[in-house]
């Protein structure tokens, strides 16, 4: 066979017998993997469709029957309302002590409540495992509140504290005392320099009723160092010319001195010209907080007390806080009101009317007044 031979075409008969049989094989073939290719992607898409609707269908039952329990629960669990707790904060510490079963269910009870905005901050006594429906009746049970609710008037020294709390808790006052004396399990902060005084902040808590002496004071503490961040007492202290528990020493000062809290940023401002002028602050307060005493009459035998709290003693600041101020005295001790007065004296102690003076004549005037309002109310 020749090259030429290799390249010439066939026969044309056996053209028309090859080619025709060959096309019609291609074609079947791409009709069958393309017919099967739509079958699969139909049935694929059934599937999909089939599963999405079950899945749809239990999503909208869930929605609509969100589980719940049924009853009225057993056994007993105590559960805390946060002041300003929402529904869902409730339903969700609710839901973290298995009362109910779901948050959701919970929430549709408490969108169908009129009351439900009405459940007061606390501690409630609860059941587990208990209906949605079930909860709510409780929470809005005056009964089922197991805390002890308290209020710590501010200006109360640490011992007055012990005391109400103490009456409150059942807890006694000698174990708060000795809870006070772990100074570095309270979490003071460092500049409290060990003394509890004056960082038990006054306020309303609800107390956990299996709380103990330690964790009631740490609460307290804590409550403290919230309110201090607030009012940026260790950012500003410098702003006065003092350390921050410097500051909070001269903030009890103005709690225990003040007639109304108008009267702080003015009586912060005698207290700082007195200090920058190198004079004796020459506060009652501080007498009576040495002696341990509470009265308006204050004789000159209490001011010869020689304490380290006295005023009358030491030039400066006392050793440390006298009391528990509030977040007004602390305030006003890193922004005192702007004036040159050397005196102040409260000369109605029954309005808290308050006067201020720059000479010693004007304190002399000042001081008569008290003296004429003491003299008309012995047992003031």
């Amino acid at each position: 066979m020749s090259d030429l031979d290799l390249f010439s075409e066939a026969p044309r008969g056996d053209r028309r017998r090859r080619r025709p049989a060959a096309v019609p094989q291609r074609r079947r073939r791409k009709r069958r993997s393309g017919k099967a290719a739509f079958l699969f992607a139909m049935a694929f898409l059934v599937a999909i469709v089939g599963t999405g609707g079950v899945l749809g269908a239990a999503w909208l039952d869930n929605r609509l029957h969100p589980p719940d329990y049924s009853g009225e629960g057993t056994g007993s669990v105590t559960v805390q309302v946060a002041e300003g707790a929402t529904g869902q904060a409730i339903g969700t510490a609710l839901h973290e002590h298995d009362v109910i079963k779901s948050v959701a269910a919970f929430l549709k009870v408490y969108a169908g409540e009129t009351r439900a905005s009405g459940i007061q901050p606390g501690f409630y006594q609860m059941r587990r495992k208990m209906s949605s429906r079930a909860a709510m009746t409780l929470l809005l049970d005056p009964k089922s509140r197991a805390g002890n609710q308290i209020t710590i008037p501010e200006g109360r020294r640490a011992g007055e504290i012990y005391e109400l709390l103490a009456k409150k808790t059942g807890i006694s006052a000698k174990k708060f005392q000795a809870a006070a004396k772990n100074t570095k399990a309270l979490g003071l902060p460092k500049y409290a320099d060990g003394k509890v005084e004056g960082y038990l902040f006054p306020g309303r808590y609800d107390l956990d009723p299996n709380a103990s002496a330690p964790q009631i004071l740490k609460a307290m503490v804590a409550r403290f160092k919230d309110e201090a961040q607030k009012v940026g007492l260790e950012e500003k202290a410098g702003d006065v010319g003092l350390k921050p528990g410097e500051v909070v020493v001269l903030a009890s000062l103005l709690q225990a001195e003040g007639g109304t809290e108008e009267d702080y940023p003015k009586i912060a401002r005698v207290l700082y010209n007195r200090l920058h002028a190198g004079r004796k602050l020459q506060l009652d307060t501080t007498v009576l907080y040495a002696l341990n005493k509470r009265t308006l009459h204050v004789t000159y035998k209490d001011t010869a007390v020689r304490s380290p709290y006295s005023t009358y003693y030491v030039k400066g600041l006392p050793v440390g806080a006298i009391d528990s101020p509030g977040a007004a005295a602390l305030e006003a001790a890193l922004k005192p009101a702007d004036g040159d007065w050397l005196f102040f004296v409260t000369t109605d102690p029954s309005t808290g009317h308050t006067e201020y003076g720059t000479t010693d004549a004007d304190f002399t005037r000042m001081k008569n007044e008290l003296d004429k309002w003491l003299a008309a109310h012995p047992d003031g």
